[in-house]
């Protein structure tokens, strides 16, 4: 019987608890949480990325997602903003989390002097590690990890 109590004796105290039941439904929980956190993290505004042999995902750290898109606005985490927001969103991350890294996703067809901007005002914000997101082409060979 479940519990490890008898049937026979309603005095007796259940000295044991079933804990599968926990167990499954932790387990349920945390494969919710494994699909969903991609999708989650992800950026929100549709830029078409450029294709590079060498794009490889990046690494769960703290994270600045900023959008450039074929227009050449500004985005950080899907707000659109301005030169001035964009820095100052910059530098009060980089002061809670000072391995801040910013992750640039710049449409194929916006224009360089945009994408360079944005770097430029990322760098004087203070952020040092940034990178710009591509996806890997369909046909490319296979690259070795560093």
């Amino acid at each position: 019987m479940a519990g490890g109590a008898s049937a026979s004796s309603d005095d007796e105290s259940i000295t044991g608890i079933n804990v599968t039941p926990f167990v499954d439904i932790a387990l349920v929980l945390l494969v919710i949480f494994m699909v969903t956190a991609r999708y989650i993290t992800a950026q929100s505004i549709a830029v078409d990325l450029p294709e590079a042999a060498s794009a490889s995902d990046t690494q769960q750290v703290a994270v600045a997602n900023i959008g450039v898109n074929a227009e050449g606005a500004f985005f950080v985490d899907a707000q659109p903003v301005d030169d001035n927001a964009l820095s100052a969103a910059m530098r009060s991350r980089l002061a809670q989390n000072p391995e801040l890294r910013a992750i640039i996703n710049a449409d194929r067809n916006s224009v360089h002097g945009r994408v360079t901007h944005a770097i430029d005002v990322i760098r004087l914000a203070g952020v040092t590690r940034f990178a710009i997101t591509t996806t890997q082409p369909a046909d490319a060979p296979e690259t070795p990890s560093p």
